[in-house]
């Protein structure tokens, strides 16, 4: 297949580029070439341009045309609007990238189909995905674009870490500081590495039968948020880190810029039913537990000192409230 990436360098993006170029389809990269910790995959083909600038995307992408389109980067409908007028009438497909936080918060029951209601009222991030969907549907109801839903959850690589302070807990663990966990530690979460989403997201491209239709991706494994942050510990060398428990209103009122995201997806169990990809993915199954994934998380900080990042400001307040939690 002739595939496009619009981005191609994120998290997800870049797995999903190198899967893809791994089986042998011809993949290009649309995007600015400003990122420089994750370059482009052997094999594929980078075209430069931002995708805000219609007139200078329009330019590049000259007379070509691809079986699919996978869109990354638009995060609200005017984005996603003129993405979608760049590409009609030259793809088969055109893969738009959700979020699983735009699912109902807090969720009726558990776990989350792809019927599952959309509805965030904490997170406005969460509400403009909505809201492209919603548009990416019109399209299709109206015209017949071939648009595709993908609903991913939290999905990470190796450079990131899935904890409310990020390399700051991390540090805060090995110096023996008391660690922050929002809520009371119990709440179950679903963590996805990169590859394991990559290998379901190629497998749903160019295919027919996924037009018109949405698809959560995701792990099947699911954990206590106290066991994602002591896995991560065992693998930073600490036995037994020193959890404090703060519930996440708290967390939200001293760290506005952390505090939509955690009200609006994190302080809720979310546990995913991953049937539909399954069945049109057939032999899809997440196959990195997070043990392992934490395990690069660590060996690739350890080996990059200087992406160590301390906050200084979430040092503070971990002190500050860890203290108050007594």
């Amino acid at each position: 297949m002739d595939i496009l990436l619009i981005g191609g360098t994120g998290v997800i993006s870049s797995a999903v580029a190198g899967h893809a170029a791994e089986l042998g389809h011809r993949v290009t990269l649309l995007n600015r070439g400003a990122s420089t910790s994750r370059p482009a995959p052997a094999g594929t083909e980078v075209l430069h341009a931002d995708i805000r600038d219609p007139r200078a995307a329009a330019e590049v992408l000259s007379g070509r045309e691809f079986d699919a389109v996978a869109d990354f980067i638009s995060f609200v409908p005017e984005q996603l609007a003129a993405s979608m007028e760049l590409f009609r009438g030259r793809t088969g497909q055109y893969v738009f990238i959700s979020s699983a936080s735009a699912y109902q918060k807090p969720p009726a029951r558990l776990p989350i189909l792809e019927s599952t209601p959309l509805r965030n009222p904490f997170w406005q991030y969460s509400r403009d995905k909505i809201a492209c969907e919603e548009l990416l549907t019109a399209a299709y109801r109206d015209e017949g674009f071939p648009g595709t839903v993908v609903r991913p959850s939290h999905t990470y690589d190796q450079t990131m870490i899935p904890l409310t302070g990020g390399w700051t807990d991390l540090h805060r663990m090995r110096a023996g500081l008391p660690v922050l966990v929002h809520g009371d530690g119990t709440s179950l979460w679903t963590l996805t590495h990169s590859r394991d989403f990559a290998r379901a997201f190629t497998g749903l491209l160019g295919r027919p039968a996924a037009v018109g239709d949405s698809y959560t991706i995701t792990s099947d494994e699911f954990l206590p948020w106290n066991e994602i942050y002591r896995i991560l510990a065992a693998a930073a060398g600490v036995p037994e880190p020193r959890l404090v428990h703060v519930s996440s209103d708290t967390i939200a009122a001293h760290d506005p810029g952390r505090g939509p995201g955690l009200l609006g997806d994190k302080s809720h169990s979310v546990i995913f039913d991953n049937t539909k990809i399954k069945s049109l993915v057939p032999g899809f199954a997440a196959q990195i537990p997070f043990v392992q994934g934490a395990a690069e998380i660590l060996a690739w900080y350890d080996a990059h000192p200087a992406e160590q990042k301390i906050d200084p400001g979430f040092m503070a307040l971990s002190d500050q409230l860890a203290a108050a939690a007594g």
